[in-house]
């Protein structure tokens, strides 16, 4: 009887603690397992009825506790309920798990994927009765498959897409993978390559420094120091770059990645710019750049060895006038046919370089003067045959000046400095052939330089002056016009002649500035000295061709005229005949300032190129005598004839005459009896000072009673 109790007793503790079991497990799996569950009932129909849904299931379906028992049609909205009774319906069918994906909407509008396992349950017959539904968030394993999916596809399209080749190769050197560029490089395929080992592609005699930066990369570092030869599969070797960098998985190297980039067209490029550097376009020859290299490697050998070498400076004689007249395609052509006979002058120590324009330079090397003469005498007569362009004939001469080394100079700059001085003096005395450097030859363009600089801070230094010649009226001695001449007195030089200093003001342009200077002080000087007398007195002032290119020249001489309110009448604009000959330019500006009063005369005429036409074409007020004419009057009947002329057919067409350079009693005594006008000269007085010339004859003192 105890036993029976005992026996059932037993039994209710078994049955009790079972029942804890299931509850607790049905606890965890409703409130703990973050899994969306489901036991879903299979009915007629394919009706699915919940049996059982946890707290997570309920929450994300949106489901209360009173929707279990429920169906799924009478619990969800149509458009969650298709789809997923889809997935169910197939588990039921086929009576297989079912897995599928899904995209859940949270209540804080954030999506999370869902992967569902739907597991039928069948009876005994073999009928699904039941099916469990398991829903897991697989959100953040879907990124980071995708993050991987992504990194590799970025790491394909950096290995696939680099211009550069990469080889991925083992720790013995085999080759793994490569990417579209390597089988360009290389000429293989995938497959060929991935048979072979990377030394099997490397030039033989670069293996040893290749495999000393394998070496290292198996260390982990990664290298970029190495050109070498790459061969290709027709055989030639390529000229590359190559870098290498270790491939570290889990902290260990598992191989490398080999980058190569093909040198080839960046070593002819190479190439080509250096000979770009270092050779004329147009002829082909070493240019100056070339030149300065060797000489500055002779200079060096050369004064260990000291042994001779001689510099030519050779330059086309008047290149310009035949450039501007024929046009610069013919100019090319001739210098590039100088350029080949100069090149078939070349002997084994002899180069030949363009130093720019028409400037050739020839580098003898291993000779002496009497060797650099005879050279460059031997060019001179290279020239005497006639030049050819489309059919027309041209002769050609150059100038030569040379320099020796050592005794001339000492480095390049020096020696190219010489001989180009050396060609200047050529060009002096007539061209066509060749001189050596003398030292002598250097302080004209040390002066020259240094005349320059000065000259460019006269006017602001207040160094330039304007000085008054008188012009007498024969007949009556009196003085009614003066002729400014401008002089320059450097704190440094000195007095500098108008003969050094007006040329140099033409070449560098100053003129125009000076020139202005000159303007306003004339007509300043009108000004004062009209005031003064009471009367007119008219000034001079030369003008030179090289003005009449100024655009506002006629404006210049208007706003000083008007700035000291001076009659324009009073104020004289010599010309010389090399404006004259300008008509185009000239005679426009000319009318233009006679239409504004202003007098205009002619310097020296009868030295140039006169023509008759002149007289007639320019509004001419003046003709003035050249002293060259005076000078030998008594002596030369041809002189004594020209100047009567002259003012005979100035007096005809109504101009005055005035006679320059008058220094003797005779020669006014033949100007007087001859009708000339005017005349001036040392005779009557030398070039003063604006208050001498007032002293003198302007304001001539009182004599006392």
């Amino acid at each position: 009887m105890n036993q029976m109790k005992q026996s059932r007793i037993t039994k209710r503790r078994g049955v009790s603690a079972s029942t804890k079991i299931e509850q607790m497990i049905s606890d965890i799996i409703f409130k703990h397992v973050k899994d969306l569950v489901f036991i879903m009932q299979v009915e007629p129909g394919y009706q699915l009825r919940y049996l059982f849904a946890n707290e997570n299931g309920l929450l994300h379906a949106g489901m209360a506790i009173s929707d279990i028992g429920r169906t799924m049609d009478e619990v969800l909205p149509l458009n969650h309920l298709n789809p997923l009774k889809k997935q169910y319906i197939k588990a039921v069918n086929e009576g297989v798990e079912v897995v599928f994906h899904d995209e859940v909407d949270l209540d804080n509008d954030n999506q999370v994927l869902g992967e569902t396992l739907l597991t039928p349950i069948k009876d005994e017959d073999g009928e699904v009765k039941y099916v469990v539904a398991v829903t897991r968030d697989i959100t953040e394993n879907f990124k980071e498959k995708n993050r991987l999916i992504d990194s590799e596809q970025r790491y394909r399209s950096l290995i696939d897409h680099n211009l550069d080749a990469v080889f991925s190769i083992d720790l013995k050197g085999k080759i793994l993978d490569v990417n579209p560029a390597a089988q360009l490089l290389t000429g293989y395929t995938v497959r060929q390559l991935k048979s072979k080992r990377i030394t099997s592609l490397i030039c033989e005699s670069d293996l040893p420094p290749f495999k000393e930066v394998i070496s290292d990369t198996k260390m982990g570092n990664a290298k970029e120091s190495l050109d070498c030869r790459f061969m290709h599969r027709k055989g030639k070797f390529l000229t590359v770059h190559l870098k290498t960098i270790p491939i570290v998985i889990h902290s260990e190297i598992k191989g490398m990645y080999i980058i190569i980039r093909d040198l080839s067209e960046q070593a002819k490029s190479t190439e080509l710019i250096k000979y770009m550097a270092f050779h004329d376009q147009l002829t082909g020859l070493r240019n100056r750049r070339a030149l300065l290299d060797q000489l500055d490697s002779l200079v060096k050998n050369k004064k260990k060895q000291k042994t001779e070498f001689a510099l030519l400076f050779l330059d086309i004689d008047r290149f310009k006038y035949l450039n501007d007249t024929l046009g610069h395609l013919v100019g090319d052509q001739i210098l590039k046919q100088v350029a080949h006979r100069l090149i078939d002058i070349q002997k084994e120590n002899c180069t030949v370089y363009r130093q720019g324009g028409d400037e050739f330079i020839i580098l003898l090397e291993k000779t002496d003067r009497q060797s650099a003469g005879e050279f460059a005498q031997k060019v001179l007569f290279r020239f005497n045959e006639s030049f050819y362009f489309n059919s027309q004939e041209y002769y050609i001469t150059p100038s030569i000046g040379i320099s020796l080394f050592p005794n001339d100079g000492k480095d390049a700059e020096t020696l190219i400095k010489y001989a180009d001085e050396a060609l200047y003096s050529v060009k002096e005395k007539g061209k066509a052939h060749y001189q050596f450097y003398r030292s002598d030859m250097q302080s004209t363009g040390v002066n020259i330089i240094a005349l320059e600089a000065h000259l460019r801070k006269a006017i602001e230094r207040d160094e330039l002056e304007l000085y008054y010649q008188p012009q007498i009226h024969l007949l009556t001695n009196e003085i009614s016009s003066f002729e400014a001449l401008l002089r320059w007195n450097n704190s440094e030089f000195g007095f500098i002649s108008p003969a050094e200093f007006i040329p140099l003001a033409e070449d560098t342009g100053l003129i125009i500035p000076i020139g202005n200077w000159v303007i306003d002080g004339a007509c300043r000087q009108i000004k004062e000295w009209t005031e003064k007398t009471g009367k007119p007195i008219r000034i001079a002032i030369n003008i030179s061709p090289k003005q009449f290119m100024q655009l506002d020249l006629v404006r210049v001489i208007k706003s000083s005229i008007e700035k000291y309110n001076i009659e324009p009448s009073l104020l004289e604009i010599e010309i010389t005949e090399g404006a004259m000959q300008d008509t185009k330019e000239t005679i426009p500006i000319l009318k233009r300032l006679k239409d504004l009063g202003i007098k205009i005369s002619v310097d020296d005429f009868g030295t140039g190129y006169s023509s008759l036409s002149y007289l007639k074409q320019f509004p001419i007020d003046v003709l003035k005598i050249d002293q060259s004419f005076i000078r030998d009057i008594k002596y030369n009947g041809k002189d004594a004839a020209i100047i009567t002329t002259i003012i005979h057919l100035g007096n005809s067409l109504g101009m005055e005459v005035i006679a320059e350079g008058v220094e003797e009693q005779s020669q006014v005594d033949f100007l007087t009896n001859a009708d000339c006008e005017k005349a001036q000269g040392f005779f009557f007085a030398r070039p003063l000072r604006a208050q001498e010339a007032e002293e003198k004859f302007i304001l001539k003192p009182k004599t006392s009673s």
